[in-house]
């Protein structure tokens, strides 16, 4: 328990200090008397000391344990390591039942691997609270002692008690036979051109250097924080993104949770001759080199809309390959992979009027995102309805088997002139199969038995350079990281705090003389043989020959 009253210095330090922030006399009756004197954070008190805390004290205390700390980070590195033990579920590409692949790929283990949350370790809540007490003891561990360090080196005493000096790592008493004031100064001067900056009372000396290094450790705090900071500020939607997106040639695609779009323009790849393959791999196709032709576009208007079209904006372009990003405004777009998938992009076909034998068109449709409206001759070609992956149901209704245009149908509503006000209503399968086709013919009659259309007219694709085909699929991996700078800058901090507090030291030196008899006392919180040896030659030049080992106090204590 603290015994604290007014020192006999007369200055009155607050509840918990160890030793006096004026003088140093120790104020602990229970300090150890055979050991020099704790000068960590230089005796002051702080608040995780104070006695009789309340509800909020207690979590200050808590937080600012160094014990506690090292266990929240050894638990958090015990957590990211469980994370790495199978692959996490943001590193798959639609990965639609992680449930069942962690069970069929690895087993019972992946199943308990999976069903604990471990697949989804880094955005776990649990992880993530541990990242943020790590950053609240952190910053608790640093305002507990930094502001009270900071308050007493900002307000040292020269003359220093008796105690506090012989009770330092580096001690030095004897009689003085020169003149006390002359001696000082010379004392001083030599210790100035080791760098020291030195304050003098009369006979009473305080000379230090290197203090900034004291607070190494605490810009090191500063550094980590924002490096937690930025780690966590990945989990914004708007500051990290790492997503996959597959596009077909000549497709363009929205970039997901972004006003962006994407267009592959051309996808092209080249393999290795045999002859640049070792004798294992000849004969295999082996890719050398794939890109894709990128153009991104952005939103500006209608990006919402469920009826119009967006209108988009091209706002860069650039062949994408391995290591070969598109760049733009934070937003990274890189080659992960290809797949040689054959799928329809588009037609052209025509609207064909059978009761006069003519042809009207032909019109653009792609098979993804189609217009809603052409104007077809003097015909206005409504889309009603869009089916993907054409397939029946069970009650024999259409219906989609995906999203995938792997078997397209649409629904045309046909108005304009010779037609009835309500219009016509026609399927059209633009590549049928021979029971597709059966089925258009059964569908479109159907509607003419129900007085929907009056089966006039048909579509027609002519010509095969009326219709587009993708012969690859390219997957783009989607990349947004704002919090990265944040983590470099963060890094640095710390980098600078780690050299600041291991390349220097805080070295003080206090003297004073009385009645002839000198005491000199040292500190430095590391190093010590290093300012025992600093402190012998300015002895020495000064006429008080001494070897460096016989200031070490410890020595003596012992």
């Amino acid at each position: 328990m603290f015994q604290n009253t007014k020192c006999e210095c007369g200055h009155q330090n607050p509840a918990g200090t160890v030793l006096c922030e004026s003088c140093g006399k120790p104020l602990v009756e229970d300090l150890p008397l055979d050991s020099p004197l704790e000068m960590r954070y230089d005796g002051v008190a702080r608040r995780s000391q104070k006695e009789n805390p309340d509800i909020i004290d207690r979590v200050w205390n808590f937080f600012s344990s160094v014990k506690v700390a090292v266990w929240l980070i050894v638990i958090t590195l015990v957590g990211a390591a469980l994370g790495t033990i199978y692959p996490q579920e943001s590193t798959f590409i639609n990965l639609d039942d992680p449930a069942q692949y962690y069970k069929d790929t690895y087993g019972t283990w992946g199943q308990i691997y999976q069903a604990l949350g471990l697949s989804r370790t880094y955005e776990s809540w649990w992880f993530v609270g541990l990242l943020v007490m790590i950053g609240t003891s952190l910053v608790i561990c640093s305002l507990d002692r930094v502001l009270p360090l900071y308050r007493a080196l900002s307000k040292q005493q020269i003359r220093k008690h008796l105690t506090f000096i012989k009770r330092q790592q580096t001690v030095y008493e004897g009689t003085l036979d020169q003149d006390p004031e002359a001696w000082t100064q010379a004392f001083a001067e030599q210790l100035k051109r080791k760098r020291y900056r030195v304050a003098r009372e009369g006979t009473a000396l305080l000379a230090e250097k290197n203090r900034f290094s004291r607070w190494g450790p605490y810009i090191n705090h500063i550094g980590l924080i924002v490096f937690l900071l930025a780690v966590l500020g990945r989990g914004v939607p708007a500051w990290h993104m790492d997503q996959y997106v597959s596009v077909d040639e000549g497709q363009t695609k929205q970039i997901p949770n972004t006003n962006y779009y994407v267009k592959n323009e051309k996808f092209t790849v080249e393999f290795y001759k045999d002859s640049e393959l070792p004798d294992s791999l000849k004969g295999t196709n082996r890719a050398k080199l794939y890109e894709t032709k990128a153009v991104l576009y952005e939103c500006t208007a209608y990006c919402d809309d469920p009826v119009k079209d967006p209108v988009l904006t091209e706002v860069d372009r650039h062949d994408i390959r391995v290591n070969s990003p598109l760049s733009y405004k934070g937003l990274k777009l890189y080659q992960y992979n290809y797949e040689e998938r054959i799928r329809l992009i588009s037609v052209r076909p025509m609207l064909v009027d059978s009761k006069t034998g003519q042809s009207y068109g032909p019109f653009e449709l792609p098979m993804s995102n189609p217009p809603l409206t052409y104007k077809v001759g003097p015909y206005t070609l409504k889309l009603n309805d869009v089916f993907p992956d054409f397939g029946m149901d069970e009650q024999n209704r259409p219906m989609t088997k995906s999203r995938d245009p792997n078997n397209p149908a649409f629904v045309f509503l046909v108005t304009g002139p010779g037609l009835s006000k309500e219009g016509e209503i026609y399927i059209y399968f633009p590549l049928p199969s021979a029971e597709d086709k059966l089925l258009e013919q059964q569908i479109n009659a159907s509607f003419q038995k129900s007085g929907n259309n009056t089966g006039r007219f048909s579509f027609q694709v002519g010509k095969m350079e009326n219709v587009k085909f993708s012969q690859y699929t390219t997957y783009l991996n989607v990349r947004v990281d704002r919090a990265m700078p944040y983590i470099w800058i963060g890094a640095g901090i710390s980098m600078i705090g780690l050299v600041m507090g291991f390349y220097w030291q805080h070295r003080r030196v206090w003297l004073r003389i009385d009645d002839g008899k000198l005491t000199l006392g040292a500190h430095t919180n590391k190093n010590t043989y290093g300012i025992r040896a600093e402190v012998a030659a300015a002895l020495n030049k000064t006429g008080i020959a001494i070897e460096p080992k016989a200031l070490d106090n410890r020595r003596k204590l012992s």
